[in-house]
């Protein structure tokens, strides 16, 4: 019995909302559930492979080396036993990958089984230190006051190697994916690297590999998402039409996240991420959702009618052509090498199952059902005459309605056709050593084969002289068109755990500036003598000539920090005008940072544009807005200053001195 129910996923799945920001738990890497169980199958197995691609590599590197003889025949025989062994685990993790049967619902009732993927598996990563020499030698701040906030990004990243199989799962990958958009801004500039190496392990073939780059965790943590929706959609009851519901809109999204990675993520290092797998797994997904939509219409349409057995027959039809294209897909180079044996049989009995299905239908259609009046006979014909490919072999399609016998005629070459399919189906099966462990998947291909048996055994008469003819295809259509429902990921609010640095807009990694000038500043006659404009942070936007600011050292273009050691990076105009308002006597410290080239602060002024640098991986994300960090309204234009404010409001925002208000430009004030 599996064990992470929704029951136990509300209870141990916890979200913390406090200032510090939000983490999620994932299950109990120690929990023996089936799905846990294999999952650390599937984690040993990579290990084993990633130690045995190290040793073959070793031993390919000493052949090529040496010339010694002896040495050679001895390495070659090495290799040869590496290559065994790497054989062996490769098809035991392809066993692992075709286990769709834990993943399933746990109902008894009969029910197609759902293809599932495996979540893909991370080595553990310490960014401790890189991040706290980043923090010193960028920011220029101590990087141990942050051990806090490395460790909740730590502790969220371990959390999102077991996600829950649930929503909360979900949201659990989806908040780890926001933060690196964070992280990315925050610590990875774009002409230098951390040192630091992300090791994942491809989820089909087991093969380890590693980047440097943040958008290989990324697209990692993108791939688990799409998993896991598998996992939601497989695990469903779809003999409810709320289980089925739930199913669609499963594999809708995660056919959407795999749409996502292959639009958005290139040159992928591992098999499973490239464009050829992702494009598989997108009409897997399809083809799923397709299916399920044929079992809601079947659990919808209760009435037995000629026209719901023509719309099932067309429906069922529709589910065979998806299969027929990703068993296509399947099958073709370079998929065909490593996507696993069952799955691709899977696929194909599908394909052959549906079919009979449709053929199965139609008979029903035409020998259950008779038409009786003139308004059913105009709305039979209206629905026969798009039935079939091919019109059938008839005077008229009003004639083969009309007339019982030929119905019967036709009906038997459906039933004929549907038998056929559904023994090739049950062939296919057999030759599949995982698919005939499951025994749903046999019972499922048995029972429709005798119910098309038995229903030929009723339509059929002795005096049968007549040879049954070949029954024309079924055109395939669907009342439900499936959506690729792509990741909306700002519906997962989450909180810069890095915030503290300051405003993304300035404080990132890919401006530089130079260390932080602690400058001690006295009023004269005259105030400080330079102009702020702006917030978070205020902005000196001019320094007078011989004022004291200019003979104290403040230079044009620097931003305020600090006003007497109070953090001022997040703070609004008012706020620091207030603080150097209440200066005494005895002066003011302030600290000012300043950018190392004058031409970035231009860029810097357009604050949206460095908001969505990182917009081709996180659409639509932004920089999440400020209310959720600060709690004050989101100041979209942090640094877009808006010449055109009225002098009303320029006043409630500064207080001008002395000097001739024609001395100092709009929206900006003299202090």
């Amino acid at each position: 019995m599996m064990v992470d129910t929704l029951n136990a996923d509300s209870g141990l799945c916890q979200q913390r909302h406090a200032t510090e920001g939000s983490i999620r738990k994932g299950c109990d890497p120690f929990a023996q559930t089936q799905r846990s169980k294999l999952q650390h199958r599937r984690a040993r197995i990579n290990q084993q492979i990633n130690k045995e691609m190290r040793m073959r590599a070793g031993a390919e590197n000493l052949f090529r080396a040496t010339t010694n003889h002896k040495v050679k025949e001895t390495v070659a025989l090495e290799l040869s036993y590496v290559n065994s062994n790497l054989q062996l685990l490769k098809e035991e993790l392809a066993e692992l990958n075709s286990s769709v049967d834990v993943y399933q619902n746990e109902s008894e009732i009969l029910s197609v089984p759902m293809i599932p993927l495996g979540l893909k598996e991370t080595k553990e990563l310490d960014l401790t230190d890189p991040l706290k020499d980043f923090i010193s030698s960028h920011y220029g701040e101590d990087g141990s006051l942050y051990e806090k906030e490395i460790r909740e990004f730590m502790d969220l990243r371990q959390a999102m190697r077991t996600p829950r199989r649930s929503e909360a799962g979900v949201e659990l990958l989806m908040e780890y994916y926001n933060q690196l958009y964070f992280l990315d801004n925050r610590f990875f500039p774009p002409n230098k690297n951390l040192g630091v190496y992300f090791h994942w392990y491809d989820s089909l073939t087991g093969v380890p590999s590693c980047q440097r780059a943040l958008a290989f965790e990324k697209g990692s943590v993108l791939f688990n998402m799409g998993a896991l929706y598998t996992q939601i959609g497989a695990r469903q009851d779809r003999l409810s039409v709320r289980g089925v519901d739930i199913a669609i809109d499963a594999f809708q999204k995660a056919a959407g996240c795999f749409n996502y990675l292959k639009e958005n993520f290139s040159n992928a290092p591992s098999l499973d991420m490239s464009s050829a797998s992702l494009n598989m797994l997108v009409r897997l997904m399809i083809a799923q959702v397709q299916e399920c939509i044929f079992e809601k219409f079947t659990l919808e349409n209760t009435q037995n009618t000629f026209l719901t057995q023509l719309q099932m027959a067309q429906e069922a039809a529709r589910v065979e052509d998806v299969y027929s294209l990703v068993y296509r897909t399947m099958t073709h180079p370079p998929v065909k090498d490593y996507v696993p044996f069952s799955w691709t049989t899977m696929v194909r009995v599908k394909a052959e199952h549906f079919k009979a299905l449709s053929h199965f239908h139609a008979a029903s259609a035409l020998c259950d059902f008779t038409t009786a009046s003139e308004s059913e006979m105009v709305e039979h014909e209206k629905a026969f005459v798009q039935f079939h490919v091919t019109a059938p072999e008839s005077p008229s399609i009003s004639f083969l309605l009309q007339d019982q016998e030929e119905r019967r005629k036709l009906g038997k070459a459906h039933l004929k056709k549907a038998i056929m399919k559904h023994e090739e189906a049950m062939r296919i099966h057999g030759l599949c050593k995982i698919l005939r462990k499951m025994d749903i998947l046999q019972e499922v291909l048995t029972s429709a084969h005798k119910r098309s048996l038995s229903k030929y055994s009723d339509i059929d008469h002795e005096e049968d002289f007549f040879e049954t003819g070949e029954a024309p295809d079924i055109e395939p259509i669907s009342e439900q068109r499936p959506e690729i429902k792509m990741p909306i990921f700002s519906r997962v609010k989450v909180a810069d755990l890095f915030h503290h640095l300051g405003p993304l807009s300035i404080f990132s990694a890919k401006h530089k500036w130079h260390p932080a000038q602690k400058i001690h500043l006295e009023k004269g006659d005259d105030g400080f003598g330079f102009t702020l404009r702006g917030d978070s942070p205020v902005l000196i936007a001019g320094v007078i000539v011989s004022g004291c600011a200019a003979v104290a050292g403040v230079k044009e273009g620097s931003y305020i920090v600090t006003v007497n050691g109070k953090d001022c990076r997040w703070s609004k105009h008012s706020e620091v005008v207030q603080l150097l308002k209440s200066t005494g006597k005895e002066g003011v410290d302030i600290e000012l940072v300043t950018f190392h080239n004058p031409d970035t602060q231009n860029t810097v002024m357009d604050k949206k544009s460095s908001m969505l640098s990182s917009s081709e991986i996180l659409k639509g994300n932004k920089e999440n807005s400020r209310k959720s960090m600060t709690g004050t309204k989101n100041t979209s234009t942090l640094l877009m200053w808006n010449k055109k404010r009225n002098q009303t409001k320029r006043n409630t925002n500064s207080s001008t001195l002395q000097l001739p208000f024609s001395a100092v430009q709009n929206s900006e004030s003299m202090y």
